[in-house]
């Protein structure tokens, strides 16, 4: 085993969301600032692992993994706006095309890049679901109608809808949500195909090649316990940052250590002071 290599895998999409959320934007807003969050994030797991602050950290570094998924690059018409999306010309396409070509550049880093696939149609935001749900209710009293218009025997036959002045508004509240949805409260069903897995077959491979004698695994679910097992029994040190969320009690189990690589801006005292450790950081 490579005695004092440690390599860091990060889960790219978990790491944006988080970073993004807890960090200022200064930290997160453009390609450069994302990378350095990353080299900076290395560096002080580094620096608590080895002790080494100084320039040459990254003589203890193997290689620093980041996962993520090309982003979708199809076209498909949008319901609510009534125009084609070309996702390829996205916003979030274009930014993350430029994240991967920053990475690219970084000393000791490699990209492991899966897919993103047209999983479904068109799906109703989740937390506007109940509401949608509700207007099925809201909607109940247009029944009368359909029973008028199977009686009828002349089609210009008019109809009536008698209502009470609370069945009225419901009908109005239901048109009303209707009639509010915005382009956002839709999204196309595509799903990330291939990262977790990378994740996996790379843990396996650093264990059984005994290309390093640590991990740091920056991710929040529980989908790496099975790899962990793996690299635990074979004598590899294996850390979980899961980057300031709270992990099940049950995880610690298939780790050895718990820690944060970055320091979180809202809390004090959490994890590791990173700032102090990063004060050397090369640029």
């Amino acid at each position: 085993m490579s005695a004092g290599q440690i390599a860091i895998l990060i889960d790219g999409g978990y790491f944006l969301k988080r970073i993004r959320k807890e960090l200022a934007p200064e930290h997160t807003s453009t390609p450069e600032q994302i990378a350095k969050t990353v080299r900076r994030l290395c560096f002080n797991h580094i620096a608590r692992i080895t002790g080494n602050r100084g320039r040459f950290w990254q003589q203890h570094l193997y290689r620093t993994f980041f996962y993520d998924a090309e982003p979708y690059t199809g076209v498909a018409h949008h319901p609510i706006a009534n125009r084609p999306i070309e996702f390829a010309k996205s916003a979030l396409a274009l930014d993350r095309q430029a994240l991967f070509e920053q990475l690219r550049k970084e000393r000791k880093l490699a990209l492991r890049l899966g897919k993103v696939n047209r999983d479904h149609d068109w799906t109703l935001s989740p937390r506007l679901t109940k509401a949608a749900l509700k207007t099925r209710q809201q909607l109940a009293p247009l029944q009368s109608l359909a029973t008028q218009l199977q009686l009828a025997s002349d089609p210009a036959q008019p109809v009536q809808l008698q209502l009470s002045t609370e069945q009225a508004q419901q009908l109005l509240d239901a048109h009303d949500f209707w009639l509010n949805l915005q382009a956002g409260d839709v999204a196309l069903g595509l799903r990330q195909k291939g990262v977790d897995m990378r994740i996996a077959i790379d843990i396996a491979s650093l264990t059984l090649k005994q290309q390093v004698s640590t991990i740091v695994l920056v991710a929040g679910d529980s989908d790496f316990v099975p790899a962990a097992k793996l690299a635990r029994r074979e004598g590899m040190e294996f850390i979980l940052d899961p980057l300031w969320q709270n992990v099940n009690d049950d995880l610690f189990e298939h780790i050895d250590a718990l820690q944060s690589g970055l320091n979180r801006p809202a809390r004090e005292n959490h994890f590791v002071d990173a700032n102090k450790m990063a004060e050397s950081t090369p640029e």
